[in-house]
């Protein structure tokens, strides 16, 4: 995943300081999951339960991403695409309400797991398939930031 935030950076990173800070939030984000999930370099947490505060750090910053790319980056990208034409509307309507699908899951996580009084009954699960839909959203996100730059960067500048 920071492989793909990596390449994201090279490809899109400058062009849009809305985007660089999404892009920032994005590997804030999946280092915060690395070390809760025990997933190198962390693997010392591999074989124990994550602390509460780093649990509560990663639901802020899973909330902060989800956030940002829809109250800010998706309304950049549709104003943008308003602008330069219907083929990149449908685009984004075809996107946006896939990307919802893991919105939906980021909150019922944050909502079961934000509070310092955690159940771990099905965390590992639950965490796991989170991660899945969030690895599809930025994909997903990825393909939008794709078509604003190819066909639009001069209004993203």
């Amino acid at each position: 995943m920071l492989e793909k935030v990596k390449q994201a950076r090279q490809q899109w990173g400058g062009s849009n300081l809305l985007i660089d800070t999404w892009l920032t939030k994005r590997q804030e984000l999946i280092v915060t999951y690395c070390q809760i999930a025990g997933i190198p370099p962390y693997e010392e947490n591999a074989h124990q339960l994550p602390k509460d505060e780093d649990i509560s750090e990663f639901c802020t910053r899973l909330v902060d991403y989800v956030s940002t790319g829809h109250f800010e980056v998706y309304r950049e990208v549709v104003s943008a695409c308003e602008v330069h034409g219907e083929s990149s509307i449908l685009h984004i309507d075809e996107l946006i309400p896939q990307i919802s699908v893991s919105t939906e899951m980021a909150l019922e996580f944050t909502d079961k797991y934000a509070e310092n009084e955690h159940t771990f009954d099905r965390f590992d699960a639950h965490l796991s398939t989170l991660i899945e839909g969030l690895e599809q959203r930025f994909e997903l996100e990825d393909q939008l930031l794709s078509n604003l730059h190819e066909k639009h960067s001069s209004t993203v500048s």
